[in-house]
């Protein structure tokens, strides 16, 4: 089985655990790991279904996740794994988040898998053969400028201290696009930029599995994604914009105006 066959199958092996959890809410007991940062047995045991599922096929492979850390034995390959993107949403029954998936080997993104449990949405790329929706090839949009665009961002409440610099750049963006969302779900949000239904995305500070598996899509789905300077450092810092060409190429000029990517420190 090939790396996109089993990372859509782990996928899917959590998301039986968490589709069972969503019946009973009221039950699921839940942490606060850090400042709205939420934790419940949901994720955890997703995520241990996710690494088991792929060490099995994968022995020697390493882990990266969003629970459990950087496990295994090292070598060329790690799965980033974020077993439930989304969690405050799950926690309050609002129906949007999902299961994401990438591959890592030799320090390039190769394989992203984002996968839409409550729709049955699964989101397929592999380096160099494009990006798919449940087997329909994916494009984004081909909207070429931010004005009248239709574009996703998350709030950076776990860096209050670049709220300023957010709602500035906020402010200029719904002053020329046709509508911004925030639906809380960063890996559906880059999913759905390469689907083309929303012609870009932007948030600051997330984490690597928050956007590992997004960005793999957006690229295969012929979009541009870097960090708030138009360089690399998002996998790792977490400041992203993910685009259509034109739309990302103005969305860099427009963050430009209030902030780069060295002055967003931790």
């Amino acid at each position: 089985m090939s790396s996109v066959d089993r990372a859509v199958e782990a996928a899917k092996t959590g998301a039986e655990i968490l589709l069972k959890y969503w019946q009973q809410l009221d039950r699921l007991d839940a942490t606060l790991k850090g400042r709205h940062d939420w934790v419940s047995k949901a994720d955890r045991e997703s995520e241990d279904a996710i690494v088991k599922c792929l060490a099995a096929a994968f022995p020697g492979d390493s882990f990266l996740g969003e629970e459990s850390g950087a496990t295994g034995t090292g070598g060329d390959r790690t799965w980033i794994i974020d077993p439930l993107d989304g969690t405050s949403n799950y926690l309050q029954h609002f129906p949007v988040w999902s299961v994401s998936i990438a591959l890592r080997e030799r320090g390039e993104m190769t394989v992203g898998v984002v996968y839409e449990p409550l729709r049955e949405n699964v989101f397929v790329a592999e380096r160099g053969s494009g990006a798919f929706l449940n087997g329909k090839r994916l494009g984004v949009s081909t909207r070429d400028s931010i004005d009248g665009s239709f574009l996703a961002t998350g709030f950076p409440f776990r860096a209050m201290e670049h709220v300023e610099k957010y709602v500035s750049i906020f402010r200029d963006v719904i002053s020329v696009c046709k509508g911004v969302r925030r639906p809380g779900s960063a890996a559906l949000d880059l999913a759905y930029t390469a689907a083309g239904v929303f012609d870009g995305f932007f948030e600051l500070h997330l984490a690597p599995w928050d956007v590992a598996a997004g960005g793999v899509l957006v690229r295969e789905a012929g979009g541009i994604v870097t960090d708030f300077s138009g360089g690399e450092r998002f996998w790792e810092r977490g400041n992203i914009v993910g685009a259509a060409p034109g739309v990302h190429r103005e969305l860099l000029e427009l963050i430009a105006r209030h902030t780069r990517e060295d002055q967003l420190d931790r």
